[in-house]
């Protein structure tokens, strides 16, 4: 994916590394205690792209030191799945960390049965957001008001599940993989993909495999066997945002973005009118900034150097 932006190795302080770290969160940690352990190995700041519960595995990116700067541009993308849904028994938290809430029976299924339910999920819906969630409430995250045995009203989101495959395992196990968008909580998806059987569930498994354009098989590593003198599993703020209309400046264009001059704006922009988003980039291909149309016209959204 291309070398990163780092600085210059100094006696004894951690090498500044600018870019995107795709890291394979293991099972028991969470994604907070993932950046702290690889903020001690390099320097500046460090931030993850959508969290991963502590039980869960797979792509945790993280932005590091200027790569902060574009985390904005990345959380709204759609991510990807795999796991194995359990039959029969449903927890409190929805996974398989939780106190047994309930347990009935698991109905006979086939791979037909499976299509069907699998088609009814796909598309746009409306999902509640889980109890054991982070989401605030009077500025209380729900989990805790959960841990306390309280569960209050939730608004339901809007959703989208892009693609959903099931497959039977055994008798009381389903395997998946599903591409949504952002905010869907595969533990809900789960349980209700139990309830479409005719019984209950919990999350046994749950692995993330794509988040956006960025891949496992892009080189993932584990974050605590990272070295940051390696590229290994590093994308260039660059190549994260190919996904944006690029625009060339001339060196007293990007001599303006710098200072913020707003004729730039007008006189840089992407050919096509329905380009939301776009990046301006120096001569030689170097990230310079993040613009965004409005009503009123471009603006800057996110300056980067």
């Amino acid at each position: 994916m291309g070398r990163s932006e780092r600085g210059d190795d100094a006696a004894g302080v951690p090498t500044p590394v600018h870019g995107i770290l795709l890291a394979d969160k293991r099972e028991g940690v969470t994604s907070a205690e993932v950046v702290r352990r690889v903020k001690r190995k390099v320097g500046g700041k460090v931030g993850h792209l959508g969290t991963l519960d502590p039980f869960a595995t797979g792509l945790l990116p993280l932005c590091l030191g200027d790569a902060t700067k574009i985390a904005q541009f990345l959380n709204t993308a759609d991510k990807s799945y795999e796991g194995v849904i359990a039959l029969g028994l449903a927890t409190d938290t929805g996974d398989s960390t939780g106190r047994t809430r309930e347990e009935r029976p698991a109905p006979a299924f086939d791979a037909a049965a499976l299509t069907a339910v699998a088609a009814r999920f796909t598309g746009p819906s409306m999902q509640t957001p889980p109890m054991f969630s982070a989401i605030k409430q009077g500025g209380v995250p729900l989990y805790k008001l959960a841990r306390e045995g309280i569960e209050v009203d939730r608004a339901p989101r809007a959703i989208v599940i892009h693609e959903l495959q099931l497959e039977p395992i055994s008798d009381r196990r389903v395997g998946f993989r599903v591409s949504c968008s952002k905010g869907t909580y595969i533990r809900v998806l789960a349980e209700d993909i139990g309830r479409e059987l005719g019984t209950v569930a919990h999350l046994e498994s749950l692995r993330r495999v794509a988040f956006g354009p960025f891949r496992l098989g892009h080189g993932a590593v584990d974050a605590d066997l990272w070295d940051p003198a390696s590229d290994t599993g590093l994308v260039t703020v660059r190549d994260a945002l190919g996904h944006l209309a690029a625009v060339t400046l001339s060196e007293q264009a990007a001599l303006a973005v710098r200072r913020g001059q707003p004729w730039v704006l007008r006189e840089n922009q992407p050919d096509d009118p329905s380009v939301r988003l776009a990046l301006f980039l120096t001569s030689t291909g170097a990230p310079l900034a993040v613009v965004e149309r409005s009503d009123k016209g471009w603006r800057f959204a996110r300056v980067l150097t």
